[in-house]
């Protein structure tokens, strides 16, 4: 695939993380192989489109509202460098901690492999530290 190519497909996967939780589905069903692996992102690989699926569905019932922003997108070879910001606001219970209403914003950067024009491998960092502490679920350090 070109870079213009795999440019559209991550362009594609964030216009459904923006249309809300069926839509953010959809784009999974279509842009993800079905034995997809995400490492990194919550200290344990996730294999496969459905414990993926199951994982998101989760945090969108957590974050119903979730809006992403792209920030910065490297093409090189088969893979995919992504820097986005994500915005939600915590609607349900999340990790054992109850609704909150706070919104939060955190950043994100992941690096996607592509192959035959479907995700099938991710190296994620999310700012889980940052979040619990929007949260007011871990206290921040004091100055």
């Amino acid at each position: 695939m070109s870079a213009k190519e795999i440019k559209a497909l991550v362009r594609r996967f964030f216009e459904g993380v923006n249309k809300g939780k069926a839509a953010f589905m959809a784009a999974i069903d279509e842009l993800y192989a079905t034995d997809y692996v995400e490492h990194g992102g919550t200290g344990e690989d996730r294999r496969g489109i459905k414990a993926y699926k199951k994982s998101m569905g989760e945090f969108y019932s957590a974050f119903p509202d979730i809006h992403a922003t792209l920030d910065d997108m490297v093409v090189e070879g088969d893979r995919v460098a992504v820097r986005f910001t994500l915005s939600y606001t915590h609607k349900g219970e999340f990790m054992g901690a109850p609704p909150t209403n706070k919104k939060v914003t955190t950043e994100e950067i992941c690096i996607i492999c592509i192959a035959g024009g479907k995700f099938v491998e991710t190296w994620a960092r999310y700012d889980t530290l940052g979040l619990m502490q929007q949260l007011g679920i871990v206290p921040t350090a004091k100055k």
